[in-house]
């Protein structure tokens, strides 16, 4: 909602092994895609401010607004689409040493459907990955993934880690698109050697910025939830993941790894932080009750969204701490409420005359037990 793939990219695991490539020398030269997206955006705006950088070229197929462009400070911004091989010329004539591609997106443009989605996603990092690929300058390759790769299943284990494979094929959607793209990444590396590439394979983010799928499902007065099902949450603040995309661009340590905050919180959980209204239904019922409530928010479930919903998903973290070196600053419950905190989302319920009916449910079982 908002796995490593072999060398054709279908199927979850990590034939990388450890994470032992990689430099030590500092990047001089970085080219961020996606760059009017909000992680592309604010990335290259921290990266511009890194004195031991000299030149950061921001690239996205649209212009970027007036205020974006203002944040990026020194960097260069070049609109280019990176399914055209002009992409090679930029990073050929820059003298490009780093690139992190932070182009993907989970969601189709209004101007075209799952076709349109898969050929900028897939095709875009086929491109992109070639054209690093020719440039003999390119050291290092920082791939934004997602945790989408593992899917969701009641046959999940406790944690995934980055060698686990999803219980079953992903259908068309942004997780089948994930797990090709890794599959071309690690490609790369298998054809140039000397090429760090790093899998950062993200956890649902959230935050009082980024808009997605979760943050969307949330926001809404009642949510609807799959009945019999209390779905684990890990999630991953919007600041952590600029900050673990900051770290990797900087580290150079290649491999795959599972980045997601400490902590875990129910779907129930979510609902009653946000001072949301849970409405559980069948599951076969869920989408039609979502488009009833968000008909105008364009965020018709899909299946692995309905999985995801329905069982949630939990990853092992221990090589984002200890190879990557990067520790998140917020824990789940604390990212999630600041969430809540920064869009300002107002309880359906007074959560005091919740506590209040709590409690005399609690006095009232107790008395009935005498």
């Amino acid at each position: 909602m908002d796995s490593e793939g072999s060398s054709g990219g279908r199927s979850a695991g990590n034939p990388d092994g450890p994470a032992t490539r990689g430099g030590t020398d500092h990047p001089k030269v970085i080219l961020v895609t996606g760059a009017c997206r909000f992680l592309g955006g604010y990335l290259t705006a921290r990266l511009a401010q890194n004195p031991l950088i000299n030149h950061v070229i921001a690239v996205d197929a649209i212009a970027p607004s007036k205020d974006l462009l203002r944040r990026m400070g020194r960097a260069e911004f070049v609109r280019a689409d990176i399914r055209n091989p002009f992409i090679a010329k930029v990073i050929r004539n820059g003298d490009v040493d780093t690139v992190v591609h932070a182009a993907a997106a989970s969601y189709a443009p209004r101007s075209g459907g799952r076709a349109t989605l898969k050929e900028l996603n897939v095709m875009g990092a086929i491109q992109l990955f070639a054209a690093c690929q020719k440039a003999p300058s390119v050291r290092r390759v920082i791939l934004k993934s997602t945790s989408e790769v593992y899917g969701s299943s009641a046959r999940d284990p406790m944690l995934f880690d980055e060698s686990s494979s999803r219980r079953r094929p992903p259908g068309e959607g942004f997780a089948r698109d994930s797990i090709d793209i890794e599959g071309y990444a690690r490609g790369l590396g298998r054809r140039r050697p000397d090429i760090a590439v790093t899998i950062l394979r993200l956890a649902n983010m959230i935050g009082p910025a980024m808009d997605t799928a979760l943050s969307r499902y949330l926001a809404g007065p009642v949510v609807p939830t799959v009945i019999g099902h209390d779905s684990r949450l890990q999630l991953l603040h919007e600041q952590d993941a600029l900050g673990v995309l900051e770290r990797a661009t900087v580290a150079g340590r290649s491999g795959t790894f599972n980045v997601g905050a400490p902590g875990v919180i129910m779907m129930s959980q979510a609902i009653r932080r946000s001072g949301r209204l849970a409405l559980p239904v069948p599951r076969s019922a869920l989408v039609a009750v979502d488009s009833l409530f968000r008909a105008a928010r364009n965020s018709e479930f899909d299946r692995e969204q309905l999985d995801y919903i329905s069982y949630g998903r939990v990853m092992d973290t221990t090589r984002m701490r200890t190879e990557l070196d990067y520790a998140p600053k917020w824990t789940t419950a604390e990212a999630f409420d600041d969430y809540v905190r920064g869009r300002a989302l107002k309880p359906i319920v007074d959560p005091r005359w919740v506590r209040s009916l709590e409690v005399r449910a609690v006095s009232a079982a107790q008395r009935w037990g005498r």
